[in-house]
């Protein structure tokens, strides 16, 4: 008895995590640190990359609902964030270092878990049960083996990460910290731009050059839009979008045109990341357009944003909604390789398909999440729903069944909804 897991980013940490628990034995691999991908730098399991913030908390919002789901499943990857979470108003951030150290470190040492690393695997194993979490950077040969596994339904996508900067670095004199809307406390730096700066800025973004991709250069997930992309749909798209000046008045009152906000990126502090500044300039041309932004003239990058290959199968006609190979009953699929979108939501499969290859372990039913959780309702999107032009998917209420009374307040709407979710979910837990 034993599962073998493939991939130690978020959702085949949680995946491995989720067996080990049940007692069963795992072996987790991962091609790291001999072998990195080309947007991972650490030597740490679980990296997080295009950003440091896992959304939204609270349960008016669906990641929030996602998240405390999670929580009541002992989820390793909320039990790490929550004690590496740094400031960011009515979001949770983490320390990105302290996030993976902590997630290694769980891992590495527990008893039913045998890590593995710096080995690359280029072939899918036959006779155990298997949760294939490669990521959306899944390396070539194990991409051939997905492919002649599942018949070439595969597909690709680019992604974009943000930019990083040294605090010391900001202009504290032109910039100052503010929640949007007076969400928690004051913890993004905010960079006002007046008319006259931000048509320059949008001018030099426009028209700055990017880097060079060889393939797939059109099929850029809306989700995780390049910057410069966004800003090329129109002038005024930013300012509703990242840029969006709604509820960032100056100290002295007035409304900036628009506003660029910095997120604190780990605990210390010391770096923050632009938020929606996702982005595929060349780093020279990153330099030169980003620093016209109010108080990051002398801005020090520590990392320009980056873009990368996505890889992800076509889920709706292969996986069912356990995450499991509808043709093969020992293969899972986990994390973004699915189609999910996101740091929580890629974690969340691994959860599900983590419990689910335990429970084919041990010789137990399968457990299909209810629908009105966030977790069922991801699933059936990911699992059941079209094949036809299928698209990568962040959690939203959109995906949950509706109430069958009308509630004008969104917001209560939305916690009506998540109070059904979590009845749910302590309704599952008897089950797992």
């Amino acid at each position: 008895m034993g599962v073998t897991v493939i991939g130690a980013g978020l959702a085949g940490c949680e995946a491995a995590f989720q067996i080990a628990n049940r007692g069963i034995k795992v072996t987790l691999i991962d091609m790291k640190p001999g072998k990195k991908s080309p947007a991972h730098k650490s030597d740490n399991l679980a990296e997080l990359v295009c950003s440091n913030s896992l959304r939204a908390d609270g349960l008016a919002n669906a990641v929030g609902l996602l998240k405390e789901e999670m929580r009541m499943m002992n989820s390793l990857i909320m039990e790490c964030a929550d004690a590496t979470r740094v400031p960011a108003g009515g979001a949770l951030a983490v320390d990105r270092e302290g996030f993976a150290e902590l997630i290694t470190k769980k891992v590495s040492e527990h008893t039913n878990i045998e890590l593995i690393l710096s080995n690359e695997v280029t072939e899918i194993p036959k006779d155990v049960t298997v949760v294939i979490a490669t990521g959306p950077l899944t390396s070539d040969a194990m991409a051939e083996e997905i492919k002649k596994l599942t018949g070439g339904e595969y597909l690709h996508f680019f992604d974009a990460a943000a930019p990083i900067v040294t605090y010391e670095s900001v202009n504290k004199d032109t910039t100052y910290k503010a929640a949007r809307y007076g969400k928690g406390g004051d913890d993004y730096v905010n960079c006002p731009m007046d008319k006259e700066q931000y048509d320059a800025f949008w001018e030099a973004l426009t028209t700055a050059e990017t880097a060079e991709v060889k393939e797939f250069e059109n099929n850029v997930f809306e989700g995780c839009m390049p910057v410069e992309v966004m800003a090329k749909r129109g002038r005024e798209t930013l300012l509703f979008g990242p840029l969006k000046p709604v509820g960032l008045p100056r100290p002295d009152g007035t409304l900036p045109h628009a506003v660029v906000q910095l997120r604190q990126d780990n605990a210390s502090g010391t770096l923050f990341n632009l938020v929606g500044f996702q982005t595929h300039l060349k780093f020279a041309e990153q330099k030169r357009v980003f620093s016209m932004i109010t108080g990051l003239e002398n801005a020090e990058f520590v990392r320009y944003g980056v873009m990368h290959r996505n890889t992800y199968i076509n889920s709706p006609t292969l996986l069912a909604p356990t995450y499991r190979l509808k043709s093969r009953t020992n293969i899972f699929f986990a994390g973004q390789i699915t189609g999910v979108e996101g740091y929580v939501e890629s974690a969340s499969s691994g959860l599900v398909a983590g419990i689910n290859a335990a429970m084919v372990e041990l010789g137990q039913d399968e457990v299909v999440f209810d629908r009105h959780t966030a977790h069922g309702a991801l699933a059936a999107y990911v699992c059941e729903g079209s094949g036809k032009n299928f698209q990568p998917m962040n959690v939203n209420f959109g995906l949950l069944p509706q109430l069958d009374c009308r509630i004008k307040s969104k917001k209560e709407r939305y916690e009506k909804i998540s109070g059904i979710a979590i009845e749910k979910i302590v309704a599952h837990l008897e089950k797992l």
